[in-house]
């Protein structure tokens, strides 16, 4: 079994970040926090998940993100599976969060992709069907 446990992120304003996240995954919470020398750089961090995934933010992150409409290299998005999108949505709508993008029009899922504080496309997705074959098509 292969199971992605964290993803470690560099963010610009570790409350703003932690707003977001806990609006989209209220059952998280802050497992872990501390001060770290990175390469040189003081940083904060904080591990936000569950007993099984998480992640991890570090402050002080300086320039911007990837034009995430662009060709450069880096990371294109994170995408969460969620059991019921409209109240992700519904939580991250009232935490003052906007949608980037409404996703696709497809019947066996349905999907959206905010940008985050730091610059981070973050897509959430409701499979509607079980059948990997419907699931994974990309009829869009």
């Amino acid at each position: 079994m292969i199971r992605l446990e964290h993803i470690n992120i560099v963010v610009k304003d570790m409350q703003e970040t932690l707003k977001f996240y806990q609006a989209a995954f209220p059952h998280w919470t802050v497992r872990n926090q501390g001060e770290a020398n990175w390469y040189g750089s003081k940083r904060n961090w904080l591990h936000f998940g569950d007993e099984y995934n998480y992640l991890t933010f570090n402050d002080n992150g300086s320039g911007e993100n990837r034009q995430l409409k662009g060709d450069q290299l880096g990371l294109a998005h994170i995408a969460f599976e969620v059991k019921n999108i409209s109240a992700v949505l519904s939580r991250l709508f009232s935490a003052g969060f906007q949608p980037h993008n409404t996703g696709a029009n497809n019947q066996f899922r349905k999907n959206c992709y905010f940008i985050d504080p730091s610059g981070f496309e973050i897509e959430f997705v409701e499979y509607l069907s079980d059948i990997p074959s419907q699931r994974n098509n990309s009829d869009d």
